[in-house]
């Protein structure tokens, strides 16, 4: 019987090893997924339209609208739309660095707005709609240094980028009521559609969005 219960022991204890190795392996898994998990800070007029654009990329797992640089931290919506605290309205993307690279977020970015008209996108103008890219270390401002330089170099546009590079300072994440805002406005009734700012959703950002997503569609997830 004691033998009988050793092994038995023996087996439980084998069986416990195993499973805190395979444990371990799915930990260290895990951990390598959050490492590939980045983040890039850039800004293309109202955040509304670059946010809907960019979070069906194929290896983004969130955009997340927010304000970034200024000299006025915290800040609201309603100062920053002031256009005298040098704040930008931006989006804060995460992808996964294995699924998508930074410069294709880059040039995803670069096509989804116009990067050559200063302090404005469309009917929206102040500098808080400036086209820009915010960097935290020398490798990120000199990867949007060379995707400016190629995209100039493959003539996109006609005119001059005057997309700036700013280190960044003063990013907050924006009102909860800024979230998400154009796939809430997609999916709410007419009567909640009543309630939201229609009139911009239907004429500024849903052309944008349509053409995007038809342009890129084979960049963009499924379902």
């Amino acid at each position: 019987m004691n033998i009988i219960m050793g092994r038995r022991m023996m087996k439980a204890i084998g069986l416990g090893l195993t499973l805190a190795v395979a444990g371990a392996s799915f930990g260290q898994s895990g951990v390598k997924k959050r490492m590939d998990l980045k983040e890039l800070v850039i800004g293309g007029g109202c955040f509304w339209c670059v946010e809907a654009v960019l979070e069906d990329l194929k290896g983004v797992e969130k955009v997340e609208s927010g304000y970034a640089g200024g000299h006025v931290f915290p800040v609201t919506y309603e100062e920053v739309c002031t256009g005298r605290t040098g704040v930008a309205e931006v989006v804060k993307v995460f992808y996964h660095s294995d699924q998508i690279s930074s410069a294709d977020i880059l040039k995803m970015f670069f096509v989804s707005h116009d990067p050559t008209t200063l302090n404005r996108q469309g009917p929206d103008s102040g500098t808080q709609y400036r086209s820009v890219i915010f960097y935290t270390t020398n490798e990120e401002k000199e990867l949007a240094q060379n995707v400016i330089k190629d995209i100039t170099t493959e003539k996109l546009y006609a005119n001059k980028i005057v997309t700036t590079l700013e280190p960044l300072t003063n990013y907050q994440r924006a009102e909860e009521y800024h979230q998400n805002y154009f796939a809430k406005y997609e999916k709410a009734s007419e009567a909640e559609k009543a309630k939201m700012n229609t009139g911009y959703c239907a004429y500024v950002v849903s052309p944008k969005v349509t053409k995007f997503r038809q342009k890129y569609a084979s960049k963009l997830k499924k379902g």
